[in-house]
């Protein structure tokens, strides 16, 4: 989660300057050279631990964005630690969705927010997908639109023992917090939403060391099924 502090100048005597410089001492990224590095923008490769997010996937984050910079996101927002939390829930379903990460355009460029989750379910996909929906053939089940893709896959794993039948995962990339429909190429926007949640998906098969990865392929398929 990013957070931004605004700085306001204070008039208040002494004392309030002598504490605010106290604070100042112990922030990190205060003033100076701080405030530069904290404030750089960084590529969409760089993101949610830098092993997450593939070329391809960055080009579709900027398909979905607008925009190629982004900020940091938190140290402990990372496939690695999503996949440990996933380790200690299994083999009981999760009931929703937890986060593995959250993307946001970098300062001075148009807002946006992207959701990455992941959740345990409770088996194969079943029912027939809302209408806005595309079904892709990646895993069990992918399913694209203009706002959201989801990756559902079955893992066999050493790290996922326990249980008579593999772990059904799925993954999800959404718009967050934005009530406005999306605009621009719909299919496009599928597509980008598809790779970014198919390079998510191919990150955590491999950090749980899913047989054949979970099914999934190197590159995103994005051929209606």
């Amino acid at each position: 989660m990013r957070i931004v502090i605004s700085r306001r100048s204070v008039h208040v005597g002494l004392l309030a300057m002598a504490v605010a410089g106290l604070l100042c001492l112990g922030a990190t990224g205060c003033g100076g050279d701080g405030d530069e590095a904290a404030d750089k923008p960084v590529a969409g490769t760089q993101l949610c631990g830098g092993d997450a997010v593939s070329a391809q996937a960055s080009k579709a984050l900027k398909v979905i964005t607008g925009s190629s910079r982004f900020g940091t996101t938190a140290e402990e927002s990372t496939v690695a630690s999503a996949a440990a939390l996933l380790v200690e829930a299994f083999p009981m379903a999760t009931g929703g969705r937890d986060d593995v990460c959250r993307i946001y355009t970098a300062d001075g460029t148009p807002d946006f927010a992207i959701r990455v989750t992941w959740g345990l379910v409770d088996g194969p996909p079943t029912g027939t997908p809302a209408p806005n929906f595309t079904v892709l053939k990646m895993g069990e089940r992918t399913l694209a639109a203009a706002d959201k893709a989801y990756v559902q896959f079955a893992c066999e794993s050493d790290k996922l023992a326990g249980s008579p039948t593999a772990a059904q995962i799925r993954i999800g990339v959404e718009r967050w917090g934005m009530p406005e429909e999306p605009e621009g190429d719909i299919e496009a926007l599928k597509d980008a939403y598809a790779t970014v949640a198919h390079s998510f998906s191919l990150a955590m098969a491999k950090e749980l060391r899913c047989e054949k990865d979970g099914g999934l392929p190197a590159k995103p398929v994005l051929n209606p099924a």
